[in-house]
């Protein structure tokens, strides 16, 4: 029998585009359309579909949304070219280059030649170094939709113990930074630990809040979680369309509260991207004046 409250991303989203949409609106009344440019290189149909989504999205919040579809055979200097039109189109407030691209490619690379206030994934190594300093900034949307998940369902994050499992740069890493930061949805002793440590489970044991960021299917089981604990299952792998997550379903029998195996940070995820792309517009309007 399930105990633990369950924490589903979709209120949470819905609360942050209900919030974006009053802000393109403000926007638009102004006389300013907000812009998120997608590239997508390739034809991987997931990709693709991932697009779509984002660009429905854009459509139904009142943003404009820009596409380059590139070959599979494009080069790294072609991939640049259209980061290089983006950058310089005063039309387009934000880009997103769909993850993965093809493997001959070095999405690093291409990133770096983006402008960082343009970059509405957060990933940017200048954007990195903003969340470093606590300078404001586009944050990474897994790790920002974590937070706003915690505060939306009010649980207390300041003072607790925070432990993550998983060091990767798009979420352990950055959620560690932004969860650390003094402010009232943050301000948590943070741990992080990995699949390195051989001992990891004493960490994960002690912890008041546990999120599972390891991209390990089923590496969390209900005797790495303190009773009571919150556990957010961030981590996934994929097996053709099967999702398979870091955290064991049987652990709703041992925690407080836990995200749903499907529909927990995803949302949420997309909804960050959106208001990334929101603040960019505001900053390039505020520029403008």
């Amino acid at each position: 029998m399930t105990s633990a409250r369950l924490l589903p991303g979709k209120p949470v989203a819905e609360a942050v585009l209900a919030d974006v949409a009053e802000r393109v609106t403000r926007l638009r009344e102004r006389g300013v359309t907000p812009s998120l440019a997608t590239i997508l290189v390739g034809d991987d149909d997931a990709s693709a579909g991932y697009i779509r989504i984002k660009q429905k999205q854009a459509a139904e919040l009142g943003f404009e949304s820009p596409h380059v579809h590139l070959g599979s055979d494009a080069t790294q200097k072609d991939l640049e070219a259209v980061i290089a039109d983006f950058n310089a189109d005063p039309g387009v407030h934000g880009v997103l280059i769909q993850y993965p691209i093809p493997g001959h490619l070095d999405y690093d690379a291409a990133l770096q030649t983006l402008d960082p206030d343009m970059d509405v994934d957060g990933m940017h190594p200048l954007n990195m170094g903003r969340l470093a300093l606590g300078m404001p900034g586009p944050l990474p949307c897994t790790p920002a939709g974590i937070e706003a998940l915690l505060a939306h369902y009010e649980i207390p994050v300041a003072g607790r113990e925070v432990v993550i499992l998983g060091r990767g740069a798009t979420l352990g890493r950055p959620l560690a930074m932004l969860l650390a930061q003094k402010r009232p949805t943050a301000n948590a002793a943070v741990t992080v630990v990995h699949t390195g440590v051989k001992d990891w489970p004493r960490y994960t044991q002690r912890a008041e809040i546990l999120v599972a960021a390891a991209g390990v299917p089923g590496i969390i089981q209900p005797e790495h979680v303190k009773p009571g604990a919150t556990v957010i299952g961030a981590g996934v792998r994929y097996e053709g369309r099967r999702l398979l997550p870091d955290v064991d379903e049987s652990c709703a029998e041992v925690a407080g509260a836990i995200t749903p195996r499907v529909g927990g940070v995803g949302p949420t995820t997309v909804a960050m991207l959106f208001r990334n792309a929101v603040q960019a517009a505001e900053r390039a309007t505020t520029r403008s004046i």
